[in-house]
């Protein structure tokens, strides 16, 4: 996988940094490059930034979210793409990034 960043995280609120910055680090161990956005911009202007930066996957993080271990994915290609565990999303995009498949 070629991009700079493949997974960005998305908080909704402030009250959900400290989940975002423990699957930031999860991440980070499993080789996955990932950053936070910390921006204060609405939600949406968030997701349009990410894709405009290309970004691959981005995952929107609420309280629901933090709540049930769980983040909702977004695909660049192929849009809203549901709620993944968090550990079974990390373990899918190693095996992308092993695979070479976006």
């Amino acid at each position: 996988w070629l991009a700079p960043t493949q997974l960005k995280l998305l908080p909704v609120t402030d009250a959900v940094m400290p989940f975002c910055a423990e699957v930031s680090k999860k991440a980070a161990k499993m080789g996955i490059r990932v950053k936070v956005d910390r921006g204060n911009e609405r939600l949406a202007k968030q997701i349009r930034n990410a894709e405009k930066s290309r970004i691959p996957i981005m995952a929107v993080v609420g309280m629901k979210e933090m709540e049930n271990n769980t983040l909702a994915i977004r695909s660049r290609k192929l849009g809203d793409l549901g709620s993944f565990s968090v550990d079974a999303l990390l373990e899918e995009l190693v095996r992308c990034s092993d695979d070479a498949v976006e």
